[in-house]
């Protein structure tokens, strides 16, 4: 598990930046807390949210941009490894937590 850190924070952003993404926070309506502008790689997210809530939107877009570690320098694609095997393994504990029938 990654600890919501301001640290963590600008990792994440460093990552986006790697990936070509504009990280933003703006005042903004939005109904899940983030607009992502595809065409010009721009994350937009609502600056009232706390660090946590940061950390769980660019979580929330990293996992649906799906990127290619590929393209990444050294650190950046072991932080993306990571961020995967952490999701990888909370989400095969949640579905040992729950009794079969």
């Amino acid at each position: 598990m990654f600890k919501y850190t301001k640290h963590f924070l600008k990792k994440l952003e460093s990552l986006f930046e790697e990936l070509g993404y504009v990280v933003r926070y703006e005042k903004g309506n939005f109904q899940s807390g983030y607009c992502l502008v595809e065409n010009r790689k721009i994350a937009v997210i609502n600056k009232f949210f706390d660090t946590e809530a940061r950390i769980q939107v660019l979580l929330e877009i990293l996992a649906a941009l799906a990127p290619d570690s590929a393209a990444l320098g050294e650190k950046s694609a072991r932080l993306l490894q990571d961020i995967r095997n952490n999701a990888v393994s909370t989400e095969n504990d949640e579905e040992e937590e729950q009794p079969s029938n």
